[in-house]
């Protein structure tokens, strides 16, 4: 798999030095095919490199969609509320496996029924931080069956809200840059696992 300037930049900074290994994503072109790897922090630098990104919505039985609060040590978004879960598959990695894996890394749960709901590109700059989500994202919407357990070095809070409740919230509360790309994206496939009376 082909790498950026800066992706053998930084390997070659770290080596022998005993830092941790950086995290690599996935570059991608407009039509999600991949085309290299970069750093995390500067595939989000602006004006940002198009990679492969993946979000998760899950909903417990009664048609409530799960939000976590990004915490605070996180140095991008801190402290705002978004979707269950969101993330970047390492290169290599399916986008399934990596929307499993985190979901769980982050909230203690496992996923069931968990389906993909199609892709979104976007482009979203974050003005707190200047960084920049240019974003290939895979879609995947599931049941929470059980109670999170967030890792609290990830997730500040989570909170279960109809869709009544989630207007309300978005209107008073900080949210991801994202949000609501991904959620509008997801849409077909959340009003098809919930039901139309979820109002989704």
């Amino acid at each position: 798999m082909p790498t950026t300037p800066a992706t053998d930049a930084t390997r070659s900074a770290s080596a022998g030095t005993g830092a941790r290994e950086p995290i690599m994503l996935e570059l991608v072109d407009e039509s999600g095919n991949t085309i290299g790897t970069a750093e995390k922090l500067s595939a989000h630098q602006a004006p940002g490199l198009l990679h492969r990104a993946f979000s998760v919505f899950l909903f417990d039985q009664q048609g409530r969609l799960l939000l976590q609060q990004r915490a605070l040590g996180k140095y991008h978004s801190p402290g705002v509320w978004s979707n269950t879960c969101c993330g970047h598959p390492y290169p290599g990695e399916s986008p399934f496996a990596a929307a499993a894996r985190r979901t769980h890394e982050e909230l203690g749960l496992s996923p069931a029924l968990l389906a993909e709901a199609g892709t979104v590109r976007y482009n979203h700059p974050d003005p707190a931080s200047g960084l920049v989500e240019q974003e290939y994202n895979h879609l995947f919407v599931g049941l929470a069956q059980a109670s999170p357990h967030p890792d609290p070095e990830e997730v500040g809070a989570t909170a279960f809200v109809t869709a009544g409740e989630l207007a309300k919230r978005h209107a008073e509360q900080p949210f991801s840059a994202w949000f609501m790309t991904v959620l509008d994206a997801a849409r077909p496939a959340i009003r098809e696992l919930t039901g139309d009376a979820a109002g989704w």
